[in-house]
């Protein structure tokens, strides 16, 4: 880890010369040719620092090695951090790399898989007192599902990082996975865009945001990040990003504000459309009688001038009661998987080989007609033929037999009748 060297600007001032002493003038000449002197607000004496230049970089971090701490820390300081349980195979894997890390900066580390924790302490080897603070990020980036490559990265001098709490900021459900969404985007597109224009990782997990990255990106994330939960879209801070990208190229606008550049976005508060109501409500001119409380209920039911006996008696038999009635309606549920159901009146349906059956018997009945229709009307057409060649004397002679042939047989038939 490494500190910011301070550089103390304080000017060494050396001790006013006493009143009355002319040692104190001659000292003031002698200083004057030996370098340039400026007059602060009292006054007194000061001399330019030889290394307080134009040239130096004040805001300079310089490693921090452990020579600069040969003795380490005095006090041991540990953390502890719980991880939920669908991490522990992750971490069962990954955790010799970040037990090796951590042992290059001088710090132990244990994995508690009964307890599911993550603990780490300083030892004799630890030189640097704040690398017990990158440690307990790191582990907390563990539990938070960020990759073990990643999360290494926070030991770094010029990486930090922020672990921001989402989810007491919005108390609907469905409003806070809504608004959550907004941060990743379709496909993380959202959350690529922020990513690129901050120079910080982020990683949208549960109820929290955790964000890799310096101190400035930090900043500008948890600003985007709250202002989604408060119903703002992150493409907003996108565009003010992208816009001061582009300004920051111009030297010319270095110096200048940049108010009139970035886009102002009002807030609307966009009234829905209420359903219109059909039809008036009907106030009633007197308000509602009050309902009657337990103890009137009692005393109309006369319950209240019992006493505590018949009270528990009354008590025992409606629990009796109600227990029968119970007991009756189950009782007649299960009877009923016992009753058959009603059969509806279907209509037969014959089978396939009969109907078949019954059409060929059709067809053969009225084949067989049509070929008696056809015999009779070829012997009708023969007998009026040979009639027409014959002449009329056949005819009266076949009408003359046809006639004594039926005499015949009727008087045959009355013989009968009288024997």
């Amino acid at each position: 880890m490494a500190h910011v060297v301070a550089r103390s600007n304080a000017r060494t001032e050396p001790p006013p010369p006493a009143l009355g002493d002319d040692d104190g003038a001659t000292a003031t000449h002698a200083d004057d040719d030996a370098g340039p002197t400026t007059t602060g607000k009292k006054g007194r004496y000061r001399r330019d620092k030889p290394w307080d230049h134009d040239g130096i970089d004040h805001w300079r971090v310089d490693p921090f090695t452990a020579e600069d701490n040969p003795h380490g820390v005095l006090e041991e300081s540990s953390f502890a951090v719980l991880f939920p349980k669908y991490r522990e195979k992750y971490l069962r894997e990954v955790w010799p790399s970040v037990t090796r890390a951590l042992k290059e900066q001088g710090v132990s580390c244990e994995l508690n898989l009964v307890e599911g924790s993550m603990t780490v302490r300083t030892t004799r080897k630890t030189f640097d007192p704040y690398i017990i603070v990158k440690a307990r990020d790191l582990i907390k980036l563990l539990s938070r599902s960020v990759p073990a490559p990643q999360a290494l990265k926070v030991l770094d001098d010029d990486t930090n990082c922020d672990v921001i709490k989402i989810g007491g900021m919005v108390r609907n459900k469905e409003r806070f996975v809504k608004r959550r969404q907004r941060l990743i985007g379709p496909n993380g597109s959202t959350l690529k865009a922020i990513e690129m224009l901050t120079g910080c990782y982020v990683l949208v997990q549960g109820n929290t945001v955790s964000v890799m990255g310096g101190w400035k990106g930090l900043k500008t994330v948890r600003k985007i990040v709250e202002d989604a939960m408060k119903n703002t879209h992150p493409i907003y801070h996108i565009k003010e990003l992208m816009i001061k990208r582009e300004l920051e190229k111009d030297p010319e606008l270095a110096t200048q504000s940049w108010d009139r550049f970035l886009p102002k976005f009002k807030k609307k508060n966009v009234q829905r459309k209420k359903p219109q109501k059909v039809g008036k409500k009907e106030r009633a001119v007197f308000p509602p009688a009050q309902p009657m409380s337990k103890v009137d209920m009692q005393i109309e039911s006369g319950e209240y001038f019992l006493s505590k006996e018949a009270k528990e008696r009354k008590a025992a038999y409606d629990k009796l009661q109600k227990q029968k009635n119970v007991s009756t309606e189950n009782q007649k549920k299960r009877l009923e998987a016992f009753v058959a159901p009603k059969e509806e009146d279907k209509p037969v349906r014959t089978s396939k080989s009969e109907a078949k059956e019954e059409d060929v018997n059709d067809v053969a009945a009225s084949l067989k007609a049509k070929s008696k229709t056809r015999k009779e009307e070829e012997k009708r057409s023969k007998s009026s033929a040979s009639a027409f060649v014959m002449g009329g004397v056949k005819e009266s002679k076949s009408k003359k037999r046809d006639r004594e042939d039926k005499k015949e047989k009727k008087a045959k038939k009355s013989k009968k009748d009288r024997d």
